[in-house]
């Protein structure tokens, strides 16, 4: 009924308003306490205009940036309270709170940091993108080959860092007149030189399936959540396996525009439980925690939906299958790695188990996925992405002096 929707809508609207209150005042409490920076001490800043539920897309920067600190320093610029309180509790490197524009304003002139990197499009970036004198890079948060990885929106920026030939490739077929020799520049995946994390279950017999789907999405062509069509079935199939150990982890999102596709992520969340109340030894897991590393290293079989995971995966060079989205209406790009994906379609989905363990045996396909991972993210022995990532950033700085000094400086 139309009455009690908006009933809802307004119930929600109430309750951000008075959590965004409770955050202004808890924050202003904490500000308090911190020690300002000291002015011209950030060369490299990371703007970050999103809430708390995209926090997810700068938490995966965060040890990467934390090692690119010790030679240029790095803070993270926020512009939403309770995003700020959650970085001041767990950032490893300074953040900033920037609420409104004056204070953009201010840090540009105490800091004038040389780089400014952006792990999002959010329309708020062009705030901080109205600043000179600075090089603003698209860093993203993922790489995949979702539509939202060819928009127009790269030309918005000075540089991009990618992850690799796919990459460049996508960019080449999708932007009329980008520059990719000076403006793309590839230095792989530098934050699986960083997985970190211990499973929180034993090391035994049980074939560990990671499901981690994305969201349902906020437009048909972007449809690729498979926990409604999908999920419920491939979390019913696995829980009820001795020789197998789920990993649900799901994308923070799941369920904000869709009741049905929240409550198909709560029925799997109450079924894990369930499954572990009647077998202490299961070990199932319902991981919605900040970190991320584990759970993609130690799986033997991962189940993803088209998002940025297929490409974390794909990384670790280990057996992937892929959810093929139940909406006609979504967009699928299967020019790269998608037109050589293992599908699991919502129909199949009853066949799960017999799907893993096939894909945890199958040598070809680990042949092929070997062949992938070079495509898409070039050398992965560990610590080559990073190396590629930080002389990326001193490309950048050099060419900033340069720059400055053919203006004469400041």
């Amino acid at each position: 009924m139309p009455i009690l929707r908006d009933a809802r809508t307004a119930l929600r609207l109430v309750q951000r308003l008075l959590t965004a209150r409770g955050n202004r005042r808890d924050l202003a409490r904490r500000l308090a306490t911190e020690r300002p920076l000291v002015p011209g001490t950030v060369e490299v800043a990371v703007y970050f205009a999103d809430g708390p539920v995209n926090m997810y897309q700068v938490r995966q920067w965060y040890a990467p940036l934390a090692e690119l600190a010790r030679t240029h320093p790095v803070a993270i610029i926020s512009r939403n309270p309770g995003t700020m309180l959650t970085l001041l509790d767990e950032a490893p490197v300074p953040a900033v709170y920037a609420r409104q524009v004056v204070d953009l304003e201010r840090f540009v002139d105490e800091q004038a940091p040389k780089l400014v990197l952006y792990v999002n499009q959010n329309a708020r970036n062009f705030q901080m993108m109205r600043y000179g004198r600075m090089w603003h890079v698209f860093v993203n948060h993922g790489e995949s080959d979702k539509m939202y990885m060819t928009t127009n929106q790269f030309k918005a920026y000075d540089y991009a860092l990618i992850a690799g030939d796919a990459a460049r490739d996508r960019l080449a077929e999708a932007l009329w007149d980008y520059d990719l020799d000076r403006r793309a520049i590839a230095i792989g995946r530098p934050q699986a030189d960083h997985f970190a994390g211990e499973p929180p279950y034993p090391s035994d017999d049980r074939t560990v399936v990671l499901y981690a789907p994305t969201w349902e999405g906020d437009r048909a062509a972007a449809a690729y959540g498979s926990i409604q069509s999908h999920g419920t079935t491939i979390a019913e199939r696995v829980l009820a396996s001795p020789r197998h150990r789920l990993v649900y982890r799901p994308h923070p999102r799941s369920g904000v525009t869709d009741a049905g596709y929240r409550a198909a992520h709560e029925r799997i969340v109450a079924a894990i439980a369930a499954a572990n109340a009647a077998d202490a030894s299961a070990h199932h897991v319902y991981d919605d925690g900040p970190g991320m590393g584990w759970q993609l290293a130690d799986a033997d079989v991962a189940i993803t939906d088209i998002s940025a995971m297929i490409y974390d995966r794909l990384a670790v060079g280990k057996p992937l299958i892929v959810t093929r989205p139940a909406a006609a209406e979504a967009d699928v790009d299967e020019r790269g790695y998608l037109a050589a994906a293992n599908w699991l379609r919502a129909e199949d989905a009853g066949d799960v188990i017999g799907r893993v363990d096939a894909a945890a045996h199958d040598e070809a396909e680990l042949a092929e996925l070997r062949r992938w991972v070079t495509r898409y993210f070039g050398d992965t022995t560990p610590g080559v992405a990073t190396a590629r990532f930080h002389a990326a950033v001193e490309r950048l700085v050099a060419r900033w002096h340069e720059v400055d000094r053919a203006h004469g400086g400041r």
